[in-house]
């Protein structure tokens, strides 16, 4: 047989004539002609069809991943890129958390007793609401306390012409000043006094009244707070944010955006320290608690 095979090989391009003999009909015979050259042709065209075959399946199938030591490439640089956006998540929950505990504490009214001014005190509250400390620190003076910037503007001393027109200042300081009141009917019971930890102004209103925005904006809190009772906040552009306390009712929530003048709470009576219906406002910038009857026109 493989002296057969032997005699293809070295005479490959001669044509080569089979006869075979059965040994039971003795003179019948076939003859067979083949060409070898031909034969490995065709035997080297089916192996290369059949590796075609298999290469195309190995890679545009999931068998390819039964290769060993296929992928582990691509497996390593997703796992790199999922770990970096799996810190850059954390970085951001972070962040968000300190924030949120910030805003906590200028809603509530936690004062620390290393920022509280001098002569206050955060277990001594006033008659009529509680002291309120800054979400932030905007420099330490020499007392150790926080200190507060004077208003940023004062629109009593700004003319009229200087304003810009009907829009005033909103595209420079993202409020239109002087502000609207938060409140249609009311009058000031206590100002504002930072020495003291009083962070806002008291307006005395009576109950159910619409407490409205001072400006455009979104709302970042609105929840009950033990000493201010029902509390909304808007945070306005160009850093400003308006906090707005002992409401009866909430009319927004967390994320609702609001215009200007719009309704975002009723006037009420909750909270554990006040003695009567009124609002308690405050303006903060970047901050820093800013006096609101400089702002709010009529105070």
């Amino acid at each position: 047989m493989w002296a057969f095979f032997a005699d293809l090989v070295r005479n490959v391009g001669t044509e080569h004539t089979i006869v075979m003999m059965d040994t039971e009909e003795v003179g019948k015979t076939r003859r067979y002609r083949i060409y070898p050259s031909r034969m490995l042709a065709a035997w080297g065209g089916s192996l290369l069809v059949a590796g075609s075959i298999v290469g195309v399946l190995l890679a545009f199938t999931p068998l390819r991943a039964q290769i060993p030591g296929y992928g582990t490439e691509t497996i390593e640089r997703s796992a790199r890129l999922n770990t970096m956006r799996l810190r850059s998540l954390q970085d951001s929950l972070a962040a968000q958390r300190q924030y949120i505990r910030q805003l906590r504490q200028l809603i509530t009214g936690q004062v620390d007793s290393l920022t509280a001014p001098p002569g206050s005190s955060p277990n001594q509250p006033s008659t009529t609401d509680e002291p309120s400390p800054p979400p932030r620190q905007g420099g330490q003076g020499s007392a150790g306390r926080s200190t507060h910037e004077p208003p940023a503007i004062d629109p009593s001393v700004v003319p009229a012409s200087s304003l810009g027109g009907a829009g005033g200042m909103r595209a420079t300081q993202g409020l239109s000043f002087p502000l609207p009141s938060p409140v249609m009917d009311g009058f000031p019971t206590r100002d504002f006094s930072a020495q003291t930890g009083h962070y806002g102004i008291d307006v005395a209103v009576s109950k159910g009244e619409s407490i409205r925005s001072v400006g455009d904006g979104y709302v970042v809190w609105a929840d009950w707070t033990q000493d201010g009772g029902y509390t909304v906040a808007v945070q306005h552009a160009d850093g400003y944010l308006s906090v707005y306390k002992h409401n009866g009712r909430l009319l927004k929530r967390i994320g609702d955006r609001v215009r200007a003048a719009e309704p975002i709470a009723v006037s009420g009576n909750t909270g554990a320290i006040t003695t009567g219906p009124h609002l308690h406002f405050e303006l903060w910038r970047n901050g820093l608690a800013q006096s609101p009857r400089s702002y709010v026109t009529g105070w």
